[in-house]
């Protein structure tokens, strides 16, 4: 079994020259690493942190492990398909999306090269995460409010003109000085 762990960063080490489970699961991860999101398609599921991890099962199942940004995330679905698409236009017939809630999701797991991609276009990308113990999600009635810096000319009088923005992961927010409006990426 070959497995990475994308979204955390963890990559199971071996030693000498890679096996050929090895190298058909690093092929099978770079396909589903390389599926954009269909949400914000300047980024790859990768990138989100979407990307839980492969395993190459010992029948040459491709197991791919996927966690939605949240569980009512209506793009799921479409990333389900597109990640199997991808891994058997790879080459692998035998493909498994399966879906990880826990840990939960968290805008922590947006990679830097995320990070770089919102901001080049034009999307403020979160900050950190609010704490939250293991264990499940309290729910919190009151939003979260942060003032994002405006991701065009840099400035930090900005104001939030909508909690949601296109989709409800992001809000609409207003740059004072520059006068641009753009969406920044929420912070869960």
């Amino acid at each position: 079994m070959v497995t990475t762990e994308h979204a955390t960063g963890r990559t199971t080490a071996h030693a000498g020259p890679a096996s050929a489970d090895e190298a058909a699961g690093a092929r099978a991860l770079a396909a589903a690493a390389a599926v954009a999101d269909p949400e914000l398609p300047m980024l790859t599921l990768a990138d989100l942190g979407i990307l839980r991890g492969v395993d190459l099962d010992e029948d040459g199942t491709v197991q791919v492990w996927i966690t939605p940004t949240y569980s009512g995330c209506p793009a799921l679905t479409e990333m389900r398909a597109d990640v199997d698409r991808a891994v058997r236009a790879a080459g692998f017939d035998r493909v498994r999306v399966r879906t990880a809630l826990s840990p939960a999701w968290t805008t922590d797991w947006i990679t830097g090269e995320g990070r770089r991609k919102l901001a080049e276009h034009g999307i403020s990308p979160p900050g950190q995460a609010p704490p939250r113990a293991p264990g499940p999600v309290p729910l919190t009635l009151m939003p979260t409010r942060t003032v994002p810096r405006c991701p065009l000319c840099g400035a930090a009088d900005t104001e939030e003109l909508s909690r949601f923005g296109a989709t409800s992961c992001k809000s609409l927010h207003r740059c004072r000085s520059c006068l641009e409006p753009f969406e920044h990426v929420k912070e869960i």
